[in-house]
């Protein structure tokens, strides 16, 4: 992959360019020491992948993503001091269209780079999602299903690139009264996961919490997929973690959540497909669509990448596509008509 690389200390762009050329098959094709001038160089010369700082005189990390996503989208991983320290202006980056964030590898005494192990797995993670072919896809699951009546009135909602930022607009929209649970997958690593629980409950009148395995969802709750691996409802009527399929690169899968949905759930709820590069969800929300689930993706016009509701669109899985502020409002009002069907 040919990788871009952003970041004003001339010591951290050495580091960075060290970790690249350690990668077989991975290059440098440019370096920049600000936002502008990165946002300069990838509209003339967009990379494979964009190692983003945070923090930067005139213009930073967050802005020049955004800006990025808008005029030569490409994957942006946020590679920043902290993240722990920083995590306000990473979620935001987020927001604006990274994929994922990493702390900085560092130089050692002896002169070696230490602490490149996570930057070096999340670039072999997209490297598998640039790769990956969209034909493939997970089968669903064959159990029968248990007795509705254990279960709640559901939401599903898939997001990746921008996914955050989108999220906040759309559980904000939900009421303390919300007669149904909100499962959600969103594209994100294990180790940020809690982060984006944190901030999302600072947004919702719902609680928000993170996916525990085995757990039976409430009406009334958030739930977010926290782990590596590919939240599902199980036949069980219960949340589980799977591993399955092991070589899945969009992790956690979008499409996992919505197929068990499809098939564990004997009564319609609503799904929502979100920006997101990738194709993702894509073919589990016209498997909703096909069970009788109100479907929706997002459209062109308020994604940071328009990837994953696009290719939903194009297969006719959604029933509706909405601009971002009318999403969480129409979730609303199909959940409410399904309850007074009941």
């Amino acid at each position: 992959m040919r990788i871009g690389i952003v970041n004003d200390l001339a010591l951290a762009r050495e580091v960075l360019r060290r970790v690249v050329a350690s990668v077989p098959g991975h290059t440098v094709a440019w370096a920049a020491d600000d936002g502008d001038e990165a946002v300069r160089l990838a509209t003339s010369d967009r990379p494979d992948v964009i190692l983003m700082d945070l923090v930067m005189p005139r213009l930073n990390g967050v802005e020049a993503t955004r800006q990025i996503m808008q005029h030569a989208p490409c994957p942006i991983l946020i590679v920043t001091a902290s993240v722990t320290t920083n995590f306000p202006l990473v979620f935001q980056a987020l927001g604006a269209g990274g994929m994922d964030a990493v702390d900085t590898p560092t130089l050692g005494p002896t002169g070696a780079v230490q602490n490149a192990t996570k930057l070096v797995e999340r670039l072999q993670k997209l490297e598998a999602a640039l790769d990956w072919q969209s034909g493939s896809m997970i089968a669903p699951a064959s159990r029968v299903a248990a007795p509705s009546n254990d279960l709640p009135l559901l939401v599903t909602i898939g997001s990746s690139t921008g996914g955050p930022e989108a999220l906040i607009h759309l559980v904000g929209a939900f009421p303390e009264d919300f007669p149904a649970a909100v499962l959600i997958s969103q594209h994100i690593g294990a180790d940020f996961a809690m982060g984006l629980v944190q901030q999302l409950g600072n947004w919702s009148r719902l609680p928000v919490r993170s996916a525990r395995e085995g757990e039976l969802p409430t009406a009334g709750t958030v739930y977010i997929a926290v782990s590596d691996d590919h939240l599902e409802l199980g036949a069980d009527r219960r949340l589980h973690y799977t591993p399955v399929p092991r070589h899945w690169p969009y992790r956690p899968s979008v499409d996992v959540l919505f197929t068990s949905a499809s098939t564990n759930s004997s009564r319609p709820g609503v799904a929502a497909l979100l920006t997101g590069m990738g194709t993702d969800g894509s073919t589990g929300l016209l498997r909703l669509r096909a069970a009788g689930w109100h479907t929706i993706a997002q459209d062109e016009a308020t994604s940071v990448v328009y990837g994953m509701p696009k290719a939903a669109a194009e297969k006719r899985a959604a029933i509706e596509v909405l601009p971002l502020p009318h999403i969480g409002l129409s979730i609303v009002a199909k959940i409410n008509a399904l309850k007074r069907q009941r």
